[in-house]
């Protein structure tokens, strides 16, 4: 693991607690986080380029009530990572949308046993109001490590796979990876079509 791919998985964590924990300011976004991620590993049209198809694929599924969508952060940063260790970016998308959809398993699995933790916070600020900053600062450092533990294990994990795999795979496995990898945007038009056609009525 070189340092531009631990800088990668860091700022990936740190993207990701946009999407719910802090800021909002839509950073965590596959078009935003994609070029970002980008330049950490110095290809920036590929970063560009797996931010779109990210935000295409992603794009039918919203954060609404309990509906917990893929990480478009994670799963740019894992196919980034994976890109930068030597994979093609065709081959590695696609494990960088498995990393994305185990990861918003993971985050539910998460949030559902963090509700003990948020009792005990709320019982020790209600105690102590003046300890709200350092509670809220800890909530948010613990998610941020999770976060990075994640992605880091995962692309290191997959890394490894793909690196002892790539050699072995037969051309017609690089030519279907690299076709289905083509449609994605496609399939990401195909499906805000629908989306728009009911909006405009």
């Amino acid at each position: 693991m070189t340092p531009e791919i631990f800088s990668l998985c860091a700022l990936a964590a740190l993207l990701e607690l946009d999407t719910t924990y802090a800021f909002q300011l839509t950073f965590s976004r596959g078009i935003i986080a994609g070029p970002i991620l980008g330049l950490i590993t110095g290809d920036l049209m590929a970063g560009v380029q797996v931010g779109v198809f990210t935000e295409l694929i992603f794009a039918d599924v919203n954060p609404l009530g309990g509906i917990l969508p893929p990480s478009a952060a994670v799963c740019c940063a894992v196919t980034l990572a994976l890109h930068a260790m030597g994979a093609e970016l065709y081959f590695a998308f696609f494990f960088g949308i498995i990393g994305a959809a185990l990861f918003s398993t993971l985050e539910k699995f998460m949030r559902k046993n963090r509700f003990k933790w948020l009792v005990f916070w709320e019982q020790k600020i209600t105690q102590k109001p003046n300890t709200v900053n350092r509670t809220v600062g800890f909530a948010l450092a613990s998610s941020f490590l999770m976060n990075f533990i994640y992605i880091f294990v995962f692309v290191w994990l997959i890394g490894q796979l793909t690196l002892a795999l790539l050699p072995h795979l037969p051309m017609k496995a690089h030519a279907a990876c690299k076709f289905a990898f083509m449609a994605v945007p496609w399939i990401g038009l195909a499906t805000l079509i629908p989306a728009f056609r009911l909006k405009s009525r």
